[in-house]
This record gives C-alpha cells, structure tokens and sequence, in this order.
C-alpha cells in the first residue's frame, strides 16, 4: 500500500507542476522541476533524521478511535485536528510515517509553487545583490523547505499562506481558494488567521490603484472577520481578555516554558530588550549559536538575511515599500505582525525557526522586489 500511496503522490506531484508549464518560461518551469526534486529530498531527510513531534502527529492518529476521530474533527484546534487530518492516511489505511511525510512534503511543495508563481507574477526585473542574480536563488534556502516537508502544522499553515497570497491576487476569481486558505489555518493555529487578516486587509486598504470602494469593502470584511474571530483566538490562547496586560502575562509564561525546553537552543528571552527579541527572531541562530549542522545551515542563510536587510534600510526604503503592489505590502505587514508578537515569547532557537518560517517567503519576495528595482528608484525619498 504505501509503494502505491508514495507512486500516486509523485504522480499527483508531476500533474500539478504540468497545470503551470503555459504560464512559465521555459527556464522557470526548470527551475520548479529542480525545486519539486530538492523540496522532497528534504522530506526525506525530515522522516529519517528528525525526531519529534512530527512522528507523534502521525503515530498518535494510528491508535485514535474512530469516535476520538469524529470528536477531533467537528469540534477541536490545534494539535487534535492535526491528529483527526491524519487518521485515515495513518489508521484507516495503514500507511508508513515515511508515506505521511511524502504526502505532506506534496502538500508543503504546493504552497511553495503558489509563492514561487507569485514572485515571477509581481517582480519587475531581474533582482541583483553585489552583481549575483537573486532569483531563483533565494527559493533554494534550505530552511524555506525543511519546514514545510514535517508532518505537522507548520507544512499546512505555509501551505495555507501560500495559497491565499495566490488567492489574493484575483480575490473575485479564486474565491475557493481564499476560503480553503483560512479555514485550514483557522483550524491549525487560529491566530494566524486573525494576523493573515489585518496584515493583508490593511495592505489592500493603503494600496495603489485599487477604487476607494473596494478598499473599504475588502478591509471592512477584514476586520469585520478579524472582530468575529478574536475573542476566538483569546479563548484557543488561553487569554483572559484582549489587554496590553494579559498579552504581557501570557507572552512571559510562554517565554518561560520554551527556554527552559531543549536546552541546547534555548535563549533567556524574557530578559532581552525589546530590539535584541526582534533580531533573534528574525535573525538567529548566528554562528555563535551553532549546535550542529542544520543550526549552520540557518546561520549561514541568516547571515544573507541579514545582509540583505542591512543595504535595504541603508537605502531609504519607505519608496520602493509604498510602490510594491498591496499582495507584497501584505506580506511584509503580516511578517511585521508576527514579528512582534513572537518575538516576545519565543525562547527557543529551534521553534523560532520553525514559526518563522511562514513569514519567510513574504521576506524573500519582498526583497526580490526591491532589488530588481532600477537603483533611482530605491534611493528615492
């Protein structure tokens, strides 16, 4: 079974890329090939030498019963949906942890694809730092596609943003889309959710080109959906009520569990400033936070990253940022957003990279866009 099961996932795999070979050139389409073969060779790796929850999201649906399954799947959040998703690949039909981890390395690379079309739909031109071509280098960080191959609920929710980025840039034609995008997401981690909507919503809202009356009817839907889930997410969070006071209490308890877990990469993050939590999250692990191979392979893209940060603040920003398109204006607020609100509470240099991760190709395109600007046009004012 799981021969045919892996058989059917790549089969599936080469249908998908097919769907997009009239909408790429011919280099570009390539260039996904060669990124469909590097994304599951990650997930080869993920199955064989990673060990952790992961391997319970599967193991555990293998012994639910189909009661525990009924139950998980109409009323529960979080980890038990995840386990509820996985039952009848894992239970029912009796599949491998290894077939688990194709089939969400499939699902991880269709998320992928959608951020990859997105890049080559909205850059300009041919992206360049210090004279080296910037796409599609970037789309080949290892990171990028080591998180999105697990099974787990960072796959599905890069997976979840991907296809809204997509959706969004024909909201009126890719409705489906849409709707699949946040109610997945809502059923993984619902407070991604509620930043993936006031992070777009109000990137459509400041956006150019766009008629006034669309504006205000697509960020009042936002927000109105953004009003009706938070006191959602406070109770999913374990929130007493939406306050500066309890988002302080609840950030500083969960500081204090994670950097008492997996030593190794644990940081004392409750004791930094405010810009010292930033940087660790957007920026960390460094060389001198290096445990082992994937930390140096974090640090060495982390150092690019922050690179590329350097000379974008260093050339006056605000002008290239006001001219993106609102879909890359909307990534770049929802990675401010995330940034803020898991930088106070991530103190392990393991999960910070993980959650980082669905922020990362908003990043990315963010900075393909700006560097494929004519230089005039990024010093601007």
């Amino acid at each position: 079974m799981d021969v045919i099961f892996i058989l059917l996932i790549f089969a599936a795999g080469f249908l998908f890329l097919q769907s997009f070979r009239s909408q790429l050139s011919e280099n570009n389409f390539r260039v996904l090939r060669l990124l469909f073969v590097y994304h599951f060779l990650f997930g080869v790796y993920f199955c064989f030498f990673v060990f952790g929850d992961a391997i319970g999201y599967w193991n555990h649906a293998k012994v639910m019963t189909e009661q525990e399954f009924l139950s998980s799947i109409t009323e529960s959040q979080g980890t038990f949906f995840i386990f509820a998703l996985n039952y009848i690949p894992s239970s029912v039909l009796g599949l491998s942890y290894f077939s688990g981890t194709m089939l969400y390395s499939l699902i991880g690379f269709i998320g992928f694809t959608y951020f990859f079309i997105t890049a080559i739909t909205l850059i300009p031109g041919n992206p360049r730092y210090r004279g080296y071509d910037l796409f599609p280098a970037l789309f080949f960080l290892p990171n990028l596609h080591f998180w999105s191959c697990g099974v787990g609920k960072d796959t599905l929710l890069f997976f979840c943003i991907g296809i809204f980025v997509h959706g969004l840039m024909k909201p009126y034609r890719r409705l489906p889309l849409l709707i699949v995008a946040l109610t997945l997401a809502y059923l993984v981690r619902p407070h991604i959710v509620l930043m993936m909507l006031l992070g777009f919503g109000i990137a459509y809202f400041s956006g150019k080109d766009i008629p006034l009356f669309r504006r205000i009817l697509f960020f009042s839907a936002m927000l109105g959906l953004a009003v009706v889930l938070l006191p959602l997410v406070l109770k999913f969070s374990k929130i007493e009520e939406a306050s500066i006071e309890s988002f302080s209490k609840f950030s500083n308890a969960k500081a204090s569990v994670l950097s008492g877990a997996h030593a190794r990469s644990a940081v004392d993050i409750a004791s930094y400033p405010f810009p010292l939590k930033v940087f660790t999250f957007l920026y960390r692990p460094t060389f001198i936070d290096i445990t082992g191979i994937p930390a140096a392979l974090a640090a060495l893209e982390n150092l690019l990253l922050l690179a590329l940060t350097i000379t974008f603040l260093r050339n006056r920003p605000l002008h290239s940022f006001r001219q993106a398109p609102f879909v890359i204006q909307g990534m770049v607020y929802f990675l401010i957003i995330g940034t803020l609100l898991f930088s106070q509470s991530l103190g392990n240099l393991g999960i910070t990279i993980r959650m980082r991760n669905m922020f990362l190709p908003g990043l990315l395109i963010f900075f393909l866009w700006y560097y494929a600007l004519p230089d005039e046009e990024r010093s601007k004012a």
